[in-house]
This record gives C-alpha cells, sequence and structure tokens, in this order.
C-alpha cells in the first residue's frame, strides 16, 4: 500500500465531513510503508477505518484474483459492522470490490458461491479461516491476500482461538509473503507481549505500536424494569426494556448497549 493509497483514505473522510484521528493518520502512514502493527484505541474512535480505508483503495486499484483482505473477529455479530463499515467505503467510492463472510451462520448457498469465486474482502473467524485453509483451494485463494486483520485481539489472545489464529497465520505469511498483518484491540494493556503473540516469529521486532491519544467522557447509564417480574433477566425481562432503550438511542449521537445474550443484542 502506497501513499496514495492513504491520500485516498483521507479524502474519503474530509468528503463525508470527518476529520483523521491522529492515529488513524499514524497507522495510514505505516501502511504505506509496508509495517506490520497493532492499533490500541478506544472503542467507536475509528479503529476499523484506521486499516480498513486505505487497504480498500489500494485493492481496487491493484485488482488480483482471490481474498484481498481478510478480517478474523472472534465475535461473529462483529462481522455485520466491519461489512457495512467496508459496504459505506466502496459504494459511496463506486469501488470494484466485493465483501463476503464466512461464519458459522453463514449459508451453505453462500458457502458455495464463494468456492466458486472468493470476494475480495472476506470477514472471518478463527474457526472458519482454518476450515478455509485446509479446503482444496485454499492457497490459492489466498496467494494475493495484502492484509490480514485480528480484530478484538485481547479476545483472542492467551486462548485455545489466539493459538488458531498463530497456526493459521504461519501458513498464510508462506502462502502471501507480502501480507501485512494487524491487529486492533481496545483494551489490551501488555502491548509488547501482545505484538510478539500477534505477529510471530520474524515479524514482532519490526512491528510498530499506534495508540490513540483521546479522552473521552463516558456516561454509564443503568436502565432498570419499573417494576418486579417473575421472569429471570436471561428471558423475557429484558426484552420488556426494549421501548425505554429505545427512547435512549434516538435523543443520543451513539449509544453502547451491554446485553446478557447475542439474543437480545440482536433484538
Amino acid at each position: 500500500m502506497g501513499k496514495k493509497s492513504a491520500d485516498q483514505a483521507k479524502d474519503w473522510m474530509h468528503s463525508r465531513g470527518w476529520k483523521p484521528q491522529h492515529f488513524q493518520s499514524e497507522t495510514w502512514s505505516a501502511l504505506s510503508k509496508g509495517e506490520h502493527g497493532l492499533v490500541n484505541a478506544p472503542t467507536g474512535s475509528g479503529k476499523t477505518y484506521s486499516l480498513l480505508l486505505p487497504a480498500l483503495f489500494d485493492a481496487a486499484a491493484n485488482p488480483k484474483s482471490g481474498v484481498r483482505i481478510m478480517w478474523i473477529t472472534p465475535i461473529r455479530a462483529l462481522a455485520k459492522e466491519i461489512e457495512l463499515a467496508a459496504k459505506r467505503v466502496i459504494e459511496s467510492s463506486d469501488l470494484n470490490l466485493e465483501i463476503g463472510i464466512r461464519t458459522g451462520d453463514t449459508s451453505q448457498k453462500e458457502r458455495n458461491n464463494q468456492r466458486k469465486r472468493m470476494p475480495e474482502v472476506l470477514i472471518t473467524t478463527p474457526e472458519s479461516l482454518h476450515l478455509m485453509l485446509a479446503s482444496k483451494e485454499g492457497s490459492k485463494n489466498l496467494k494475493h491476500l495484502q492484509l490480514i486483520v485480528a480484530d478484538e485481539w485481547h479476545e483472542l489472545m492467551g486462548t485455545k482461538r489466539g493459538v488458531l489464529w498463530e497456526l493459521a497465520l504461519s501458513r498464510i505469511v508462506s502462502i502471501a509473503q507480502n501480507c501485512l498483518v494487524w491487529g486492533i484491540s481496545a483494551t489490551i494493556g501488555n502491548l509488547e507481549e501482545a505484538m510478539k503473540v500477534l505477529l510471530g516469529a520474524g515479524r514482532a521486532d519490526s512491528g510498530v505500536f499506534v495508540r490513540a491519544d483521546i479522552v473521552k467522557k463516558i456516561e454509564v447509564v443503568s436502565i432498570l424494569p419499573q417494576e418486579e417480574d417473575r421472569l429471570p433477566w436471561a428471558g423475557h425481562l429484558g426484552t420488556k426494556l426494549v421501548d425505554h432503550v429505545s427512547s435512549i438511542i434516538d435523543v443520543s449521537e451513539s449509544t453502547l448497549i451491554f446485553t446478557n445474550t447475542r439474543a437480545q443484542c440482536e433484538v
């Protein structure tokens, strides 16, 4: 990825009326120099675009077959959010790129379509990545990979899924030797150790840390039912508060909501 892609990323943000954060510009500069690294920034600050924007413009300018950008997420619910962020750029800039999601929720029809033609941007999980690497077309589909990102790295590091990442990465970098490796985390603290595990042997010493210097004003509001109910929080009681939560969303610019289960989150 060259300087042109970074300039296009900056122009795109300006076209939306947004001003690039300092850590985003720093990440774009590192990508243009061909560096690996780890982005540490608060939730909602634009971590996704710090890596996704220049990669999309570069992939569109240098069309090749197979996956060009691979985004690894440990949380399937985040896959849709990453897809929407990428589509916003692709559609507004008229880029000739296709986005695909490969998780346990992906339909068999979509899986069959991906076997015939892989999208340029693939959002997947560590488990689905291993299944893809074990397939007959795995090596062929990844030979032009330019960027692989481990999102929510704190969720993967030190777990069995983190080991899956390490094994997969050792295979991927042997297929796509020029692929850049990056991680994203909002809460990780032991940055040096996290970098070593993320990048693996041969790349950790040359990796760069990009940390956001953002002080956010946070207001935490607990929403409680107005009357007690016999039903447990894990069940219908949570959904009774949907109207109350919706009214808060309507009057807020951005809202981060915590719920007990994924099903409640989707509701």
